[in-house]
């Protein structure tokens, strides 16, 4: 397909915005993917402010879902009876404009300039057009959209016409707009006629310039409220149109109506309060959504825009990745953050799903990927939503345990997919048997304590979760003859083996996960105590991880990903057509399932997390190794390849990788973006720059780095929390530069040197020269990343 390039704009040193001017029709959805606003709670499309021309309306909230009926060919113990697929709310972004009696509308008359401009320095959707109605009218609309971080409730619209030439009558019509249609998300009839028309009214009410819509799911139950309220301001000294407000249970209107000038404008300020609940009366809830919106207008457009630009001034003063050499690079590297930022500020509790709030993209389901990828990144940057995904955990504990119980497993199983922590996954191979969600779970858990020190959530919820989730290792697995214990017939996480025994990936993790629990249960023995835990089964845990088998190609000198995997008849990757990828949409899963060939990395997704596993030789085998392998169907490969192919030296094919990893979005490589972003891709942009080409390692005491620049990169630099310090790592082509910026001294370690850093004092170090790394690895035949200087 042809690909859409987005324009970049300049931030002092870098690039900071992303812009498209003119319009065209086609590629309307993945600029509304692309430009979409979010806080975690709130999520509206980078639609055109009238509605149409649009793609999918799109106006989310993070957790309301509709239930819908599974189908399955043939039913089975265990599937859930019950899938949830995020729908669209009342969406009150729309305002329409009629110039004389004709409606604006971009694909008729004559549409001189349009641009869509989002800045991630201050978090606000620009758009201006300039328009000439088919009887000869010429208006300038500049539009102003945010999703305030600061009120989490909150979402808000200027929105400003100008008469150009000749005076001109106009009318604006501000709404919210209920009962917007989803897209097909599934393809079973049953399942569509449940979602397409998801709720029912509650009540509605208007006056003035303010207005309510309240809403409830048929089958979930989730009440929704939506508050509007506006103020109007005229560039003359004339006095405003009074606005007039209407509602129907599924439309909120608010109408202006004013004559303007040659060169006059008249100026719509409007916020809109969302607020949602399954256990609060509908009067309460709506009275929350008209408090919110109410203390919004009364701060004022301005307000909110500073609001917004202080919160980032002190995310961007931290996080920022300062890229030197490439512009568009860099322009890839601030989105990836700023949509990560996006995914999961003002969750609160909630999850985080695969496509944040972009889009209906995976149904709203949040997977393994929001721990191993995205959790990494907030733990560094934005430690409190961290925090807030791990607590959202250990609020679906309870459906954890009761899913273990289901499938006669002790302690809890996460779900695969869900939104509300139920399993929602109907192909068990590639869902219910994928157990290393929970190790996942804990991986993130033992990150966050030790970056952030918070051992008052260890206490009280993580200890809970690394203990639920050893006791179901310990059921899971089994012990042979000479003492090694298995885990037999999961998945790991390549989507194309499945049903495997000693995923490698899988039982490194739950090895760090039983250790973990065993430490955590030792340091806080009341709370162990409280949940039964016996110095016995402590021990076994112990025991457990000691045992725990790791499948080794001695001949080869490898890590198998799982067992006899490098015995398995290769796939015929030269017998394959470049139009046959991705290979689940060509060839049956039981033929990929019984091949070596792999969707994403898996293998080399230990070597990246868990590098303490490997020696640096065998993680230079394996990697050549498992590259010949990997077709990278999946959008979270790059990332974990980049970073790999930096540690093994290649970085070359580390930067190819990571231009990827930026551009699966930007660029639409997989040509999905209409559905949604892909925040954990989005992240593995951080974690290949922090992780990959910073060398940043926390398996260990002591946080190491080991940092390498790569053409087109001449320096880079990036920040971090860490322990209550921020600190910046500037890295050149032969030093590199430490600073801590607060807090009391911190240890780290540069390459094999042990240093210690003090707050206001610059720590400028060598690089070592970097060893001959040997050939470079090669990928199956059509699949090897496109070259960075061909894709920036």
């Amino acid at each position: 397909m042809a690909q859409h390039r987005f324009d970049v704009a300049a931030w002092g040193i870098g690039w900071s915005c992303l812009q498209d001017a003119g319009w065209e029709e086609e590629g309307q959805s993945h600029r509304e993917s692309v430009f979409a606003l979010s806080n975690g709670h709130i999520g509206w499309r980078g639609t055109l402010d009238e509605g149409d021309p649009s793609a999918a309306a799109g106006s989310y909230l993070n957790g309301v879902f509709e239930e819908h009926p599974m189908p399955y060919a043939e039913d089975g113990y265990g599937y859930p009876e019950h899938g949830q697929t995020v729908v669209h709310v009342p969406d009150g972004k729309v305002i329409r404009l009629i110039v004389d009696d004709e409606p604006f509308d971009i694909r008729t008359g004559t549409l001189s300039a349009h641009e869509q401009r989002l800045d991630f320095r201050t978090g606000i959707l620009h758009r201006t057009a300039t328009w000439t109605s088919p009887a000869g009218r010429t208006v300038t609309v500049d539009s102003q959209r945010l999703v305030s971080f600061t009120r989490r409730s909150i979402a808000a619209v200027r929105y400003e016409v100008t008469a150009v030439g000749e005076d001109t009558e106009v009318t604006v019509l501000s709404e919210v707009v209920a009962d917007e249609p989803l897209p097909e998300v599934h393809s079973e009839p049953r399942v569509m006629d449940a979602l397409r028309h998801p709720f029912e009214p509650v009540s509605h009410r208007a006056s003035g310039g303010r207005a309510t819509l309240v809403q409830r799911t048929k089958r979930s139950r989730i009440t929704v409220a939506v508050a509007t309220d506006h103020r109007l301001s005229m560039s003359t000294a004339r006095p405003a149109a009074e606005p007039v407000t209407e509602s129907t249970p599924d439309l909120a209107r608010t109408t202006v109506r004013t004559r303007l000038g040659a060169g006059e404008s008249i100026s719509l300020f409007k916020v809109v309060g969302h607020e949602w609940a399954a256990d609060v009366d509908d009067v309460g809830l709506q009275d929350r959504a008209e408090a919110a919106a109410g203390g919004a207008i009364d701060a004022g457009w301005q307000a909110l825009a500073d609001e917004q630009r202080e919160y980032l001034d002190e995310f961007w003063g931290c996080a920022d990745v300062v890229i030197e050499g490439d512009e568009r690079l860099q322009q890839s590297a601030r989105f990836a953050l700023f949509q990560v930022l996006q995914a999961a500020a003002r969750a609160e509790v909630r999850s985080i799903p695969g496509k944040g709030l972009t889009g209906v993209g995976y149904e709203g389901h949040t997977f393994w990927d929001a721990e191993t990828f995205v959790l990494p990144v907030l733990t560094y940057t934005v430690p409190h939503a961290a925090r807030d995904a791990l607590t959202w955990r250990h609020t679906t504990l309870g459906h954890a345990r009761d899913r273990a119980k289901q499938l006669h497993l002790e302690g809890a199983t996460f779900p695969w997919r869900t939104i509300d922590g139920r399993e929602c996954s109907g192909y068990w191979p590639a869902g219910t048997v994928a157990f290393h969600i929970n190790a996942d779970i804990a991986a993130a858990i033992v990150r966050y304590v030790k970056a952030t020190g918070d051992e008052r959530f260890e206490r009280e919820k993580g200890t809970e979760i690394l203990i639920e989730t050893a006791r179901l290792w310990c059921s899971l697995g089994r012990w042979d003859d000479d003492g090694a214990f298995h885990i037999d017939g999961i998945t790991g996480p390549d989507e194309y083996s499945a049903l495997v025994d000693d995923n490698v990936f899988t039982n490194l993790s739950a090895q760090r996960n039983l250790r973990a629990a065993a430490a955590a249960a030792r340091r806080h023995g009341d709370r162990a105590c409280a949940l039964d835990v016996t110095a016995d089964e402590i021990a076994l845990w112990t025991a457990i991880a000691d045992a725990i088998a790791i499948p080794y190609d001695e001949k080869r000198g490898i890590p198998q990903q799982s067992a006899g995997f490098t015995e398995k008849e290769r796939w015929d990757f030269d017998g394959t057509r470049d139009d046959q990828y991705p290979l689940h949409s060509h060839f049956p899963y039981f033929d990929l399932y019984r091949k070596q060939v792999l969707k994403q990395a898996d293998l080399v997704l230990a070597l990246q997390s868990m590098p303490e596993a490997f020696t640096p030789e065998q993680t230079a085998r394996a990697f050549a190794y498992y590259e010949q392998l990997t077709v990278r169907d999946s959008s979270l490969s790059a990332s974990v390849q980049a970073a790999v192919a930096t540690r093994v030296g290649h970085l070359d094919l580390a930067m190819d990788y990571l231009v990827e990893a930026g551009t699966v979005d930007l660029d639409d490589l997989q040509d999905d973006v209409d559905e949604g972003l892909h925040v954990a891709a989005l992240a593995g942009v951080w974690n290949a720059l922090v992780g990959g080409f910073g060398g940043m390692r926390d398996d260990g005491e002591t946080l190491r780095f080991a940092p390498r620049v790569a053409p087109p990169m001449t320096a880079f630099s990036f920040g971090m929390r860490v322990r209550g310090h921020t600190l910046r790592v500037d890295v050149e082509q032969d030093a590199v530069t430490y600073r801590l910026t607060d807090g009391p001294a911190l240890g780290i370690r540069h390459f094999d040197e042990d240093v210690t850093l003090t707050a206001g004092e610059a720590a400028r170090l060598s690089t070592p020269p970097l060893p001959d790394p040997g050939p470079r690895p090669t990928q199956p035949r059509g699949r090897a990343p496109r070259r960075a200087h061909d894709a920036t």
